[in-house]
């Protein structure tokens, strides 16, 4: 696809967005499985369900604008999903306490992905006057900053002291 327009990197950038969503969710469900701190488990699985609708509300913008949400394939999060698996899930830990704040790194890598996407995105909408996908895509980046800074507060309350030790 030729881009001419704010509006054609606007669609573009949902289907991004989409894309990197979907990567995302399965890793983020495994990081959760894998954490030993039962708060930090909860936020992940929290977050997980973040995405989930995240994924629905964006695939329901695509279609209203006669795109497929799966028309791209979002590199950038799968380099950070092949990051989550080679320093957490295929990584060796002789501390659970460890495991959690590496497990906290690499999801707020991904989050990090997620909030610039999300931000471009209400940005695009509200300038090319898609001011409904604006307010939608805003409700996104506003519970993606909040997972964000929960799993903050997650590590500096206790796994970062506890992995320090």
């Amino acid at each position: 696809m030729t881009m001419n327009t704010l509006t054609d990197v606007y669609l573009d950038q949902l289907q991004d967005i989409w894309s990197a969503n979907k990567q995302s969710l399965d890793v983020v469900v495994e990081l959760g499985k894998a954490a030993s701190d039962k708060e930090l488990s909860k936020a992940l699985i929290d977050g997980s369900n973040g995405i989930n609708d995240g994924l629905q509300k964006v695939a329901e913008i695509c279609n209203k604008h006669g795109i497929k949400p799966s028309g791209e394939h979002c590199k950038g999060m799968e380099g950070l999903v092949k990051e989550a698996h080679a320093h957490v899930l295929d990584a060796e830990f002789s501390d659970d306490d460890v495991r959690d704040a590496m497990i906290i790194t690499q999801y707020q890598r991904m989050v990090h992905y997620a909030l610039a996407g999300y931000g471009c995105l209400v940005a695009f909408a509200n300038r090319i006057g898609e001011d409904e996908d604006g307010a939608i895509l805003q409700e996104c980046l506003d519970h993606t900053y909040d997972g964000d800074r929960r799993m903050t507060e997650i590590a500096t309350s206790g796994i970062n002291k506890a992995a320090a030790a």
